[in-house]
């Protein structure tokens, strides 16, 4: 008799994670970036690798492979087949095509029928800073199909903007921007970073049902788990893990030399560990009203 699978005879008092996003060898971006953090925090992770590349992408060269739509049901089924597709929770990250989307919405609905709780967490992936770099058919299967299944949504403030359709040039904007994509969907709703006037603005809404990039989906993901009726809770807690990871980034690279501002980093994640798991909160979330 083969022995029982642990993590869902006892599953954590968290939950069970299928974290669907990109991978590299060398580096912390996408599941790199996710998974560690979310152990740290309690989570059982099965990562799915969307791309499997020797390095990120900033890089002047990367090679590797893209896992297609059938690829990735194979994998589903092949769970399925095992009775092993039960998660609490679903995190979506990067994802290059149009196929892809649509095969990850059909996971979405399969984990559903296995769990009606399951909370998905999207990080709709398109762009940053005016630039898009995933295809433009990808924006409106986000906007017409995943959004309205999404039960927490963290855009930036560019794809916020192509979610919407309107500028966020304020706080205010921001403020309506998650008023918009709450009536979408999600009652969760994270902007992760908005640029006012050189200032650098997190603005997260949680409409109460009647429900850098990766790391920071992944921090909002575990605390807002923990803290389910306290976003702002969440919210520091996830700004303060978040902040220390890029102030050790920054000051070890500086001690070895390197000039920060010349080229893109690797953060420093496992060296970081203690700041995930009991992060000190400097800054405080404030409530609007």
């Amino acid at each position: 008799m083969a022995p029982p699978i642990l993590s869902l005879a006892l599953p954590s008092d968290t939950g069970r994670v299928l974290s669907i996003q990109s991978h590299t060898v060398q580096g912390y971006v996408g599941n790199k970036s996710a998974v560690f953090p979310l152990q740290l925090l309690g989570y059982d992770v099965d990562p799915i690798n969307s791309v499997q590349f020797s390095n990120h992408t900033g890089y002047p060269t990367f090679k590797g492979q893209v896992l297609n739509g059938q690829q990735l049901w194979d994998l589903i089924e092949g769970l399925e087949g095992n009775d092993l597709l039960f998660y609490t929770h679903l995190l979506t990250g990067y994802i290059g095509s149009e196929s892809f989307l649509n095969t990850v919405l059909q996971v979405v609905s399969k984990l559903r029928s296995k769990n009606p709780e399951l909370t998905y967490v999207c990080d709709p992936v398109m762009g940053d800073e005016g630039k898009l770099y995933v295809p433009q058919e990808l924006v409106s299967v986000y906007r017409e199909k995943v959004v309205p299944v999404a039960s927490m949504l963290t855009p930036n403030q560019f794809e916020a903007e192509l979610l919407t359709g309107f500028k966020i040039q304020s706080e205010g904007h921001g403020r309506e921007a998650c008023r918009f994509l709450h009536a979408a969907g999600p009652s969760k709703v994270i902007i992760t970073s908005i640029n006012i006037d050189g200032n650098l603005l997190l603005i997260g809404s949680h409409q109460k049902e009647k429900g850098t990039g990766d790391l920071m989906t992944a921090l909002l993901l575990g605390w807002s788990n923990k803290y389910p009726d306290n976003l702002e809770i969440a919210a520091e807690l996830a700004v303060s893990s978040l902040q220390a990871v890029l102030h050790r980034t920054l000051s070890d690279y500086e001690s070895a030399g390197h000039d920060s501002d010349s080229t893109s980093l690797e953060i420093r994640l496992i060296q970081s560990q203690d700041d995930i798991r009991s992060p000190q909160v400097k800054l405080k979330a404030e409530i609007y009203s």
